[in-house]
């Protein structure tokens, strides 16, 4: 699906002979694409699941493939305490590990990743989130007429600056800050370009989200046309906060954040 309504078409005719055309198409090295949000759910509990998938891509056309990691782990930098993350399953780039979830979300926390020799590493702080209060389907359509229209209504916390990561599934996402309706409910539409199939079930998300989370997401959003989540390569490359010690220039796709996530899901209803 795509978030943004208006798209750019274009249309090639060829008449009378074609002559072969050669294009130079953009070639990479190979780079290590980190997708590492952990969303907290549920803190009150005493262990987290945490997963990360690890892959790399190469070039322009290439798909990602997984990455074997020499080693990824997370550290409490307070309590100097490491979890060593696993691959569940042998060549599925996909870590995980059960960690107790007071050392996600008190102080700070430093992912560490060995990838083919060079360091990776990433710090985030816990950043919580408020409730959806109320989703619903709407009526209103935009250009097209057959937009799917999803009203969501939240209340802002009290007291602090706010910065917000809505998923609204299939890869599109949205991103918000609190500077016009601090501590205040707050109603907004969000449409998908094309009408979605009765009983399609919708889990849309609110994430909270730092300041720096919050303007890579914005950056990825733009250059990807809301094709792509933020751990895909976008139409350019986006920094995250992963840094390779190692090798400064050699530097990884994605981001790690521990973001409070609340969830609501909504069934499309009949038109």
């Amino acid at each position: 699906m795509k978030k943004l309504i208006l798209s750019i078409v274009i249309l090639f005719t060829l008449y009378g002979c074609q002559d072969v055309i050669e294009v130079d198409v953009p070639m990479d090295s190979p780079r290590l694409v980190i997708d590492a949000v952990l969303r907290m759910d549920n803190i009150a509990q005493p262990n987290t699941v945490v997963q990360i998938k690890a892959s790399v891509t190469s070039s322009f056309f290439d798909e990602i493939k997984p990455a074997p990691l020499n080693s990824i782990s997370i550290t409490n930098l307070e309590s100097n305490t490491t979890v060593d993350l696993t691959e569940q399953t042998p060549g599925s780039g996909i870590y995980r590990a059960d960690i107790p979830t007071n050392r996600l979300v008190e102080g700070t926390s430093r992912l560490s990743i060995d990838y083919q020799g060079e360091l990776y590493e990433a710090e985030a702080v816990f950043v919580p989130s408020v409730p959806i209060d109320e989703l619903r389907q709407g009526t209103a359509t935009l250009f097209s007429g057959e937009e799917t229209e999803v009203i969501l209504t939240f209340t802002d916390a009290p007291d602090r600056v706010d910065f917000y990561l809505f998923d609204f599934d299939f890869n599109e996402y949205l991103v918000s800050e609190d500077t016009f309706y601090p501590g205040q409910p707050f109603q907004f539409s969000y449409f998908y370009d094309s009408e979605l199939a009765p009983q399609t079930i919708l889990d849309i998300s609110i994430l909270g989200v730092d300041e720096q989370f919050y303007n890579y997401m914005n950056q990825v959003i733009m250059q990807s046309s809301g094709d792509q989540g933020p751990f895909q390569t976008p139409a350019a490359t986006v920094k995250g906060n992963i840094v390779n010690i190692s090798n400064p220039d050699n530097f990884a796709l994605g981001y790690f954040a521990v973001s409070q996530v609340f969830t609501a899901s909504l069934k499309v209803a009949e038109n």
